[in-house]
């Protein structure tokens, strides 16, 4: 199979990665020379940056932010975030990113990510992303047209205070 680097993927491409239960957003890739310690692995920085990378891809894809400079937007800020790195990469593996939300509150909502590669999942990150005011003076209630994506895409569970 050809792998379309950078370009969301469909559900019967993520199965091609080993995702059985393809998730809303997938971007795939592959290990660069850059990205490798000494001992010819993966740095562990370079996984932060891939699922930073598809964290933006998922921000412009739900409509959260466009990231354009006249653009009046929330500013997006990562309150807390866990790592588990849980199988060695290598020089030009290709791998899947996948991103969703998984549960929201007013002003935050919990993201996860999966990065698979070789048919096994490699590392999960679990992030609380909190919204604030495009000044930054003051957190920002999630838009009604994001909770939608949430609940109708993502497969978030509704809330009983939602609108």
């Amino acid at each position: 199979m050809t792998v379309p680097y950078l370009t969301p993927l469909s559900p019967d491409q993520q199965r091609t990665f080993g995702v059985t239960d393809p998730w809303p957003l997938a971007i795939a890739d592959r290990v660069r020379f850059a990205e490798l310690d000494p001992l010819n692995h993966v740095n562990n920085v370079a996984y932060l940056t891939w699922f930073e990378s598809a964290r933006v891809a998922y921000f412009k894809h739900v409509g959260i932010s466009s990231y354009e400079d006249d653009a009046v937007e929330p500013r997006i800020v990562i309150r807390r975030g866990e790592i588990d790195w849980l199988q060695e990469m290598r020089a030009d593996e290709d791998y899947v990113i996948l991103s969703r939300a998984v549960d929201y509150r007013n002003t935050s909502f919990t993201m996860q990510q999966e990065i698979w590669a070789g048919g096994t999942k490699r590392a999960a990150f679990t992030c609380v992303i909190v919204l604030l005011q495009p000044d930054g003076s003051g957190r920002m209630p999630i838009p009604a047209n994001i909770l939608r994506h949430f609940h109708e895409v993502d497969g978030v569970e509704r809330r009983a205070d939602a609108p």
